[in-house]
């Protein structure tokens, strides 16, 4: 898999994670476009079923991205979401998909350079372990 580019979906928080990838932009730090960034309202309203459907429908790798602990707006949305990234990298691991798919990531609104560099990391990290086996699963027939 030589020609592998992954495609990782990053869920990020409106408040930290959003805004430290518009400063990473801001100041023109390079990053893979691998990474498709969907804003929420806060990382705390990323559920289980959240990330799973990011990965049947395509993502090699997924990750959360939520304020520094202690300082998200929404009280313990980042905490809420830490426990849901652990409890889905658990349950991949058991159905033989791999828990290192998925991540959780904490991050100021400065740091725009942590931004970059979680999405390069993430991207290389995706790229060792190969396409998401969900991708090349058959597909269950429909009943109509």
């Amino acid at each position: 898999m030589e020609n592998f580019e992954p495609t990782i979906v990053a869920f990020c928080c409106h408040y930290c994670a959003y805004t430290a990838a518009d400063m990473a932009g801001s100041k023109r730090l390079c990053y893979p476009p691998n990474v498709k960034i969907i804003k929420v309202p806060c990382s705390g309203k990323v559920d289980a079923i959240h990330i799973m459907k990011a990965l049947e429908m395509g993502a090699d790798g997924v990750y959360v991205a939520g304020c520094l602990e202690g300082d998200c707006h929404f009280k313990s949305g980042n905490v809420d979401a830490a426990k849901r990234v652990a409890y889905v990298k658990k349950l991949l691991d058991e159905i033989g998909i791999g828990g290192e798919r998925v991540e959780m990531i904490l991050m100021s609104a400065g740091m725009g350079e942590r931004f970059a560099q979680t999405a390069a990391d993430m991207t290389e990290k995706i790229r060792k372990l190969g396409p998401n086996p969900v991708k090349f699963a058959p597909k269950a027939n429909k009943a109509v």
